[in-house]
Protein backbone atom coordinates (compact mmCIF):
# COMPACT_ATOMS: atom_id res chain seq x y z
CA UNK A 1 0.00 0.00 0.00
CA UNK A 2 1.44 2.97 -1.11
CA UNK A 3 0.69 6.92 -0.57
CA UNK A 4 0.56 10.19 -1.85
CA UNK A 5 0.37 13.52 -2.10
CA UNK A 6 -3.45 14.94 -1.01
CA UNK A 7 -5.15 17.92 -2.30
CA UNK A 8 -6.51 19.96 0.29
CA UNK A 9 -9.61 19.85 -1.45
CA UNK A 10 -9.92 15.83 -1.03
CA UNK A 11 -12.07 13.81 1.14
CA UNK A 12 -10.47 12.11 3.93
CA UNK A 13 -12.62 9.46 4.20
CA UNK A 14 -14.56 7.44 1.49
CA UNK A 15 -17.89 5.32 1.90
CA UNK A 16 -17.05 2.31 0.54
CA UNK A 17 -19.16 -1.84 -0.06
CA UNK A 18 -17.07 -4.10 0.83
CA UNK A 19 -17.92 -7.71 -0.99
CA UNK A 20 -16.61 -10.83 -2.39
CA UNK A 21 -14.37 -10.81 -4.97
CA UNK A 22 -15.63 -12.53 -8.31
CA UNK A 23 -13.85 -13.03 -12.01
CA UNK A 24 -15.83 -9.83 -13.26
CA UNK A 25 -13.55 -7.93 -10.65
CA UNK A 26 -10.25 -9.65 -11.80
CA UNK A 27 -9.33 -6.84 -14.28
CA UNK A 28 -9.35 -3.51 -11.86
CA UNK A 29 -8.24 -6.32 -9.42
CA UNK A 30 -5.00 -6.41 -11.61
CA UNK A 31 -4.32 -3.06 -12.65
CA UNK A 32 -4.38 -1.87 -9.07
CA UNK A 33 -1.85 -4.50 -7.94
CA UNK A 34 0.41 -3.54 -10.82
CA UNK A 35 -0.32 -0.40 -9.85
CA UNK A 36 1.08 -0.76 -6.67
CA UNK A 37 3.67 -3.57 -6.54
CA UNK A 38 6.89 -3.96 -7.97
CA UNK A 39 6.47 -7.70 -7.85
CA UNK A 40 3.34 -7.68 -8.67
CA UNK A 41 1.03 -11.25 -8.52
CA UNK A 42 -0.57 -12.43 -12.22
CA UNK A 43 -3.64 -12.53 -13.04
CA UNK A 44 -3.58 -16.44 -12.68
CA UNK A 45 -2.41 -16.06 -9.06
CA UNK A 46 -5.56 -13.99 -8.24
CA UNK A 47 -8.17 -16.67 -9.99
CA UNK A 48 -6.50 -19.15 -8.11
CA UNK A 49 -7.96 -17.45 -5.19
CA UNK A 50 -11.23 -16.60 -6.13
CA UNK A 51 -11.60 -20.47 -7.03
CA UNK A 52 -10.69 -21.23 -3.59
CA UNK A 53 -13.54 -19.20 -1.98
CA UNK A 54 -15.17 -19.75 0.56
CA UNK A 55 -11.70 -21.44 2.16
CA UNK A 56 -10.10 -17.77 0.93
CA UNK A 57 -11.22 -14.11 1.78
CA UNK A 58 -11.34 -12.21 -1.02
CA UNK A 59 -12.52 -9.18 -0.65
CA UNK A 60 -13.08 -5.60 -3.14
CA UNK A 61 -13.71 -2.04 -2.25
CA UNK A 62 -16.39 -0.25 -4.42
CA UNK A 63 -16.55 3.14 -4.86
CA UNK A 64 -18.22 5.09 -6.65
CA UNK A 65 -19.29 1.92 -9.10
CA UNK A 66 -15.81 1.19 -9.51
CA UNK A 67 -13.26 -1.53 -7.71
CA UNK A 68 -10.70 0.93 -5.80
CA UNK A 69 -9.04 -1.62 -3.55
CA UNK A 70 -8.83 -5.31 -2.51
CA UNK A 71 -7.52 -7.93 0.11
CA UNK A 72 -6.79 -11.70 0.33
CA UNK A 73 -6.17 -13.36 3.27
CA UNK A 74 -6.96 -17.12 4.68
CA UNK A 75 -7.32 -19.14 7.42
CA UNK A 76 -6.03 -22.26 9.01
CA UNK A 77 -7.33 -23.68 12.28
CA UNK A 78 -6.85 -20.55 14.78
CA UNK A 79 -4.20 -18.38 12.05
CA UNK A 80 -4.63 -16.15 9.47
CA UNK A 81 -2.20 -14.38 7.03
CA UNK A 82 -3.16 -11.59 4.92
CA UNK A 83 -1.63 -12.31 1.56
CA UNK A 84 -2.28 -9.01 -0.21
CA UNK A 85 -4.00 -5.58 -0.05
CA UNK A 86 -3.84 -2.57 -2.44
CA UNK A 87 -5.44 0.72 -2.97
CA UNK A 88 -6.09 2.64 -6.00
CA UNK A 89 -3.45 5.27 -6.23
CA UNK A 90 -5.57 8.09 -7.05
CA UNK A 91 -7.42 6.81 -3.98
CA UNK A 92 -5.41 5.76 -0.72
CA UNK A 93 -5.74 7.84 1.92
CA UNK A 94 -9.46 7.99 2.20
CA UNK A 95 -9.80 4.75 4.56
CA UNK A 96 -10.19 2.35 2.51
CA UNK A 97 -7.30 0.39 3.38
CA UNK A 98 -8.83 0.78 6.96
CA UNK A 99 -11.93 -0.64 5.98
CA UNK A 100 -10.66 -3.43 3.96
CA UNK A 101 -7.91 -4.51 6.80
CA UNK A 102 -10.79 -4.39 9.24
CA UNK A 103 -13.23 -6.80 7.15
CA UNK A 104 -10.64 -9.19 6.97
CA UNK A 105 -9.57 -9.35 10.43
CA UNK A 106 -13.66 -9.27 10.79
CA UNK A 107 -13.81 -12.81 8.62
CA UNK A 108 -10.62 -14.05 10.10
CA UNK A 109 -12.04 -13.78 13.38
CA UNK A 110 -15.43 -15.45 12.71
CA UNK A 111 -13.68 -18.28 11.25
CA UNK A 112 -11.54 -18.86 14.46
CA UNK A 113 -8.50 -17.29 13.81
CA UNK A 114 -6.82 -15.37 17.06
CA UNK A 115 -4.25 -14.23 15.04
CA UNK A 116 -3.11 -12.69 11.69
CA UNK A 117 0.47 -12.35 9.86
CA UNK A 118 1.16 -10.43 7.04
CA UNK A 119 4.64 -9.64 5.42
CA UNK A 120 5.28 -5.81 4.43
CA UNK A 121 8.27 -4.23 2.71
CA UNK A 122 10.37 -2.62 5.22
CA UNK A 123 10.29 0.94 3.03
CA UNK A 124 6.53 0.79 2.80
CA UNK A 125 5.85 3.23 5.44
CA UNK A 126 2.39 4.30 4.20
CA UNK A 127 1.32 0.48 4.82
CA UNK A 128 3.14 0.32 8.42
CA UNK A 129 1.49 3.22 9.55
CA UNK A 130 -1.77 1.19 8.91
CA UNK A 131 -1.08 -1.69 10.23
CA UNK A 132 0.30 -0.39 13.48
CA UNK A 133 -2.65 1.67 13.77
CA UNK A 134 -4.49 -1.88 14.21
CA UNK A 135 -2.00 -3.00 16.71
CA UNK A 136 0.48 -5.24 14.28
CA UNK A 137 3.98 -5.05 15.28
CA UNK A 138 6.91 -6.77 13.34
CA UNK A 139 8.09 -9.87 14.80
CA UNK A 140 10.26 -11.33 12.05
CA UNK A 141 12.29 -10.51 8.86
CA UNK A 142 12.34 -11.91 5.72
CA UNK A 143 16.15 -11.17 3.57
CA UNK A 144 15.71 -10.13 0.24
CA UNK A 145 12.04 -11.45 0.01
CA UNK A 146 11.06 -8.65 -2.53
CA UNK A 147 12.95 -8.48 -5.91
CA UNK A 148 12.03 -5.34 -7.34
CA UNK A 149 13.68 -3.94 -6.14
CA UNK A 150 14.98 -6.19 -4.11
CA UNK A 151 13.98 -5.34 -0.36
CA UNK A 152 13.87 -7.10 3.42
CA UNK A 153 10.20 -7.76 3.97
CA UNK A 154 9.10 -7.59 7.83
CA UNK A 155 6.44 -10.30 9.22
CA UNK A 156 3.97 -8.38 11.31
CA UNK A 157 1.73 -10.11 13.71
CA UNK A 158 -1.73 -8.90 15.64
CA UNK A 159 -3.62 -10.69 18.21
CA UNK A 160 -7.49 -10.67 17.39
CA UNK A 161 -10.32 -11.39 19.66
CA UNK A 162 -14.12 -10.93 19.60
CA UNK A 163 -16.01 -7.80 21.56
CA UNK A 164 -19.83 -7.28 20.87
CA UNK A 165 -19.71 -8.83 17.23
CA UNK A 166 -16.40 -6.94 16.44
CA UNK A 167 -13.02 -8.41 15.29
CA UNK A 168 -10.77 -6.12 17.70
CA UNK A 169 -6.58 -6.65 17.45
CA UNK A 170 -5.55 -7.29 21.18
CA UNK A 171 -1.75 -6.33 22.43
Amino acid sequence: MGGGARSSTRAMSATVHLRDATVHDLDAIVEIEHTSFGDPWTREMFTAHVAQRPIDIFLVAEHEHEIVGFAIAFVVADESELLDLAVRPDRRGLGIGTALLDAVCVRCTVRGATMIALDVRESNHPARALYASRGFAVTGRRRRYYQTPTEDALVLTANLTVSTGKAVIVP
